[in-house]
């Protein structure tokens, strides 16, 4: 039997997590005298606390922990909580890792003194021929699906020059599933209708837009100067808004290089 400094100095966890992991369950000493208070470990429960401080390791709950060591020598079972964890630290990498290119794009603006202005202007984007695909798709960020739709259904397309490439926004409000989303792409020619990729004669539409060079990080701003310069100079909208993707992933790996047109019908 080892007294509790012996097992703490052993085990190398504290007298005071000892206790606390005894007054919750997770780790009770072999024997603990009436008389004095004193805690006795057997030497074979040095193997249940390594096996404590490996899960903590993990990442796993004191609460968790409990339950698992009743099932440590099930394989099925152990493998069955170790792999949910694992999916769940996954999950956080990758929200940590979004939050942190934010922070280095932040710092990025910051350093450059980057002017945040865009200019709004009035045009009318006028008739064009277009491949057009409709979809729902499960994210706003799943918009390449769409695209993915078309170039693998109409391999032989020949765009049109320039070829404006957009991507409309026929959702009424932000959706966190199940986005609505129409892409064109202007083209030359004349095609056949696929399953899901049809051929129109868009009508000329008048826009307030502006031109984003750079990351979509920015977009919220863009729309809200467009959305503002529209109601200070007596337009309304009366169409759903739509990105020109002048230059975009297809075209450059590089964010910096991104050249986006917000589009607004006005009327």
């Amino acid at each position: 039997m080892l007294k509790i400094g012996e097992f703490s100095k052993l085990s190398r966890v504290s007298i005071r997590m000892l206790r606390h992991y005894d007054d919750i369950g997770l780790l009770k000493p072999a024997e603990t005298d009436g008389f004095t208070g004193y805690r006795y470990y057997r030497e074979e429960q040095l193997f249940t606390i390594g096996r404590i401080t490996s899960l903590k390791d993990m990442g796993f709950s004191l609460a968790d922990i409990i339950k698992i060591l009743d099932d440590y020598d099930d394989r099925e079972k152990m493998d069955a909580f170790l792999s949910e964890r694992q999916k769940e630290l996954s999950k956080l990498s990758r929200e940590t890792e979004y939050k942190l290119m934010l922070l280095d794009t932040a710092r990025k603006r910051l350093r450059k003194e980057q002017n945040m202005s865009f200019d709004v202007t009035v045009k009318t984007i006028p008739e064009r021929y277009a491949a057009t695909v409709h979809m729902v798709v499960p994210h706003y960020e799943d918009e390449n699906i769409l695209w993915g739709t078309m170039m693998g259904e109409c391999r032989n397309l020949v765009p049109s020059d320039p070829c404006l490439a957009a991507a409309e926004f026929l959702d009424d409000e932000y959706k966190e599933e199940n986005v609505e989303i129409i892409t064109w792409m202007t083209v030359n020619g004349t095609y056949s209708d696929t399953e899901h990729v049809k051929f129109k004669t868009l009508p000329a539409v008048k826009v307030a837009s502006c031109i984003i060079k750079g990351s979509y990080d920015q977009m919220g701003e863009a729309y809200a100067t467009v959305v503002s310069w529209i109601k200070a100079n007596g337009y309304k909208m009366n169409g759903h808004m739509f990105n020109i993707y002048h230059v975009s992933p297809a075209q450059t790996q590089n964010p910096d290089e991104y050249v986006t047109e917000a589009c607004f019908p006005v009327e």
